[in-house]
């Protein structure tokens, strides 16, 4: 479902399956966006979000490319910029873990995490980007992680790519901010989602001063917070949703 109404809000959300994506998916859609949900291969849970939107009364569509393949990535979005005339908001969200301690990491898996947390982010936004600042207005918000602020064991390929959507973001920001396009980041630490699933929860919520897991919907407000109007002088900021864990 489309829309070419100048006035209506489209929201692209990466990696809107499943998880913080669709968490992020069902809040925007409740607020009256058209939520356009981007995925790389589960059809089943693309469907499902979409399924959960439209009982919802919303109003979604499921776009299916791999965010780490630039051609691919480019012309997809394009395309939703053509099909919707416009983006509000994109939520970079998209994102993949491969653990394992640095010194016998494979060099597969660190260009594998890096080329679709950092070069994915990068493909994506950057003809979002083009497209915002034609209109001079929009919202970016990218999804990092407590791992990025804090680094992690095992996890140097995913802290890096992490942290290089902070640091790429607050150029963005400056760079745009006179086009009238904000650009910010939203830093959660352990959110019960699937990649928490079968992890000591115990020892994670001893680290945590809240004592539980975050939940997927506390992230998605406080992303839509950031693409709001309330929200309307802050970029270049990274907000952390971690329960007080950094």
């Amino acid at each position: 479902m489309t829309t070419k109404d100048r006035n209506h809000r489209v929201a692209v959300v990466t990696g809107g399956s499943r998880g913080i994506g669709r968490a992020v998916a069902l809040e925007f859609a409740a607020h009256g966006y058209t939520v356009v949900i981007t995925y790389r291969n589960n059809d089943s849970a693309a469907a499902e979000t979409l399924q959960m939107i439209h009982d919802a009364g919303g109003i979604a569509e499921a776009v299916k490319f791999d965010i780490g393949r630039a051609d691919e990535t480019q012309k997809a979005v394009e395309d939703i910029f053509n099909r919707h005339n416009h983006v509000d908001a994109l939520i970079n969200n998209a994102g993949i873990a491969d653990d394992g301690l640095f010194v016998t990491m494979p060099e597969t898996g660190w260009q594998r995490v890096v080329n679709t947390n950092l070069n994915g982010f990068y493909n994506v936004t950057k003809p979002a980007l083009r497209g915002m600042i034609r209109r001079k207005k929009g919202a970016i918000v990218s999804l990092s992680s407590v791992s990025a602020l804090t680094g992690n064991r095992g996890q140097a390929n995913y802290a890096a790519a992490k942290a290089g959507i902070i640091a790429a973001s607050r150029s963005i920001a400056a760079e745009s901010a006179r086009f009238g396009v904000r650009v910010n980041v939203v830093a959660p630490g352990a959110i019960d989602t699937e990649m928490t699933t079968g992890l000591p929860q115990g020892k994670i919520t001893e680290l945590i001063p809240m004592g539980r897991l975050g939940r997927p919907d506390e992230v998605a407000k406080t992303i839509r917070f950031l693409c709001s109007d309330d929200a309307s002088y802050i970029t270049g900021q990274v907000i952390s949703v971690n329960g007080g864990m950094y």
